[in-house]
């Protein structure tokens, strides 16, 4: 039997139906036999980071179980964001989904395709608030500090407020 990982994956999207867009990834997910959907924090409004010239994002975080390795993962991964339909055109630009692996397991990996736990996930408070929703006490694998702690010293000021369906 295959090893299986707790990991969280940070999902975003600002093009389209932003909710509509998460719950089709949700629901592809949850239809591959290697992964199990365990948490879902709530959907957040977001401020876009670095390009701002864009709508706000609708972000949340999940936890799965999976026995897929973590670059068979984010294959699987971008393989989804292609069938949503994403394109990239402008770095942090508007995208139909976004998805991250944030942390696989306790695991520390760093290769040319991905670096594990997500090296800006500590930076941003889009991933924090949400992942700190379902993951408080969890361990930062490098920094060794909690979720919760990581969210409460963030310097990061912009503006992530949970997402309200009757508003949006």
């Amino acid at each position: 039997m295959k090893i299986q990982k707790n990991v969280y994956l940070g999902l975003g999207s600002n093009l389209g139906n932003r909710e509509k867009n998460i719950v089709n990834v949700l629901a592809i997910l949850s239809q591959n036999p290697k992964v199990k959907i365990l948490k879902i924090s709530s959907f957040y409004e977001t401020e876009p980071v670095g390009y701002k010239n864009q709508g706000w994002f609708l972000n949340c975080v999940i936890l799965i179980k999976t026995s897929l390795p973590p670059l068979k993962l984010l294959s699987e991964l971008k393989n989804i964001e292609l069938e949503l339909k994403r394109k990239k055109n402008i770095r942090f630009g508007p995208r139909t989904i976004d998805m991250d692996i944030l942390m696989y397991g306790s695991d520390i990996l760093r290769s040319k395709q991905l670096i594990i736990p997500h090296p800006r996930m500590h930076e941003r408070r889009f991933v924090l608030a949400p992942l700190a929703e379902i993951a408080s006490g969890r361990i930062h694998p490098v920094l060794r500090k909690r979720i919760s702690t990581l969210l409460k010293i963030l310097a990061d000021k912009e503006r992530v407020k949970r997402y309200n369906k009757t508003e949006g």
